[in-house]
């Protein structure tokens, strides 16, 4: 059976994306709007709605996807306190999966990321590297802000021992401690690497995105997997069956 998708945000880069990649999964994209348009009037024709819109207009969907009892996936990143609270509160009464990357190797990365900083002793120094295109406004990226996330959990570190790039007489890296470093330039859609520098040897994890229809294969992949779902607040690792 068709999945059909109610499209908020359809004009950015994502709704398009997601636009021209609907039809290969199974999914069909019943309707197509933006800020301004009336959602409650086609809210009855999906099954599911996505929303790739603006920070803003997440919560005031969210809350209508309660009214109608309709699931909803959420790309939408740069949510306020009171925006995510309301968003949060609407996880009570229907499913919603919220993730910053919707990238199916992207999200392998989160996973195994902590995996490794878990199990390799503190002498294997982690460091993230993160390079973006030229246009990119904000450093570091939201995915290696998530990475540096997981190595601090796994490794029981604190906000101090973050270290975000180097200059001048830094001396000695100590153990504990997690570098982040930021790249931009040119047209690079996206590149995340994980490097635990240890004694006599490195291990080293990397994602390189090539194409912009990755994000938009795993949020109709997510779209797919929460219509089944009971209400509450899920991720891309729930969907790939991570946690």
């Amino acid at each position: 059976m068709t999945l059909k998708i109610l499209l908020n945000g359809a004009q950015g880069r994502m709704g398009t994306a997601i636009a021209k990649t609907a039809s290969k999964q199974n999914a069909e994209i019943v309707a197509s709007i933006d800020r301004d348009d009336q959602i409650e009037n086609v809210l009855s024709e999906c099954d599911v709605v996505i929303d790739f819109s603006f920070h803003s207009a997440t919560a005031p969907l969210a809350e209508k996807c309660v009214a109608s009892q309709k699931p909803l996936v959420i790309g939408t990143t740069g949510h306020q306190p009171d925006e995510k609270e309301r968003i949060l509160k609407a996880t009570s009464e229907v499913p919603i999966v919220w993730a910053g990357n919707y990238s199916i190797g992207v999200n392998l990365l989160f996973h195994y990321t902590e995996q490794v900083a878990s199990k390799l002793g503190n002498d294997y120094h982690p460091e993230i590297i993160e390079m973006h295109h030229r246009h990119k406004k904000d450093a570091p990226s939201g995915t290696a802000t998530d990475l540096l996330s997981g190595i601090i959990k796994a490794r029981k570190m604190n906000q101090d021992q973050i270290c975000y790039g180097r200059k001048g007489i830094t001396g000695e890296r100590p153990d504990q401690e997690v570098g982040i470093h930021a790249v931009r330039g040119g047209d690079i859609i996206g590149e995340h690497t994980v490097l635990f520098a240890g004694p006599g040897e490195r291990f080293e994890l990397t994602h390189r995105a090539t194409d912009r229809s990755i994000f938009a294969h795993g949020a109709i992949r997510a779209a797919h997997w929460v219509i089944s779902k009971q209400s509450g607040l899920y991720n891309m690792r729930d969907v790939l069956g991570l946690t």
